[in-house]
């Protein structure tokens, strides 16, 4: 997996590293890319964390319904975290998740394609019970060379406050 990516297109003001609740914006939206993978990672991870048969036996998964390996989902949902931890989420605010409220993989990643992250801000509050942190709710979704969504989900994330 290339790891290298970068902003395609407008970012925050404020870099990751000084990137506080405050700086998180309701209707703003990011894209980040590109990760490219190949069937030798797709099996690769399928082997070590979700060995079914589509993600790790190429005669298998060519008589199957895909007519081919694919990315396991949870292989898709790691490639997503890693472009949201390297562009998106703080590095010095970030506190942890509560979870996530959706997630869905519309489309198979296949070896070759080529993926971006889009995140969408959706919702930004301050804590009722904690006044040094806050509540960021994002759309995030990760999309192929073909603009097809391959995952889509609804990430909630605790942030610090630059004041209280």
């Amino acid at each position: 997996m290339t790891t290298r990516t970068r902003a395609l297109g407008d970012d925050f003001a404020a870099p990751i590293d000084d990137r506080y609740l405050e700086d998180y914006t309701a209707g703003t939206t990011c894209e980040y890319g590109h990760v490219s993978v190949d069937e030798a990672e797709i099996i690769e991870f399928a082997r070590r964390f979700d060995p079914q048969p589509i993600h790790v036996d190429p005669e298998f998964a060519a008589a199957g319904p895909f007519k081919g390996i694919i990315a396991s989902g949870w292989h898709t949902g790691s490639i997503m975290m890693r472009l949201f931890a390297d562009h998106f989420l703080s590095r010095v605010a970030s506190l942890a998740s509560p979870g996530v409220d959706e997630l869905r993989w519309p489309a198979p990643v296949r070896p070759g394609d080529t993926l971006r992250l889009r995140v969408a801000v959706l919702e930004v509050r301050p804590s009722r019970s904690k006044p040094d942190r806050g509540i960021v709710g994002t759309r995030a979704e990760l999309l192929n060379q073909d603009d097809e969504v391959v995952l889509h989900t609804l990430p909630v994330n605790l942030l610090r406050r630059r004041t209280a």
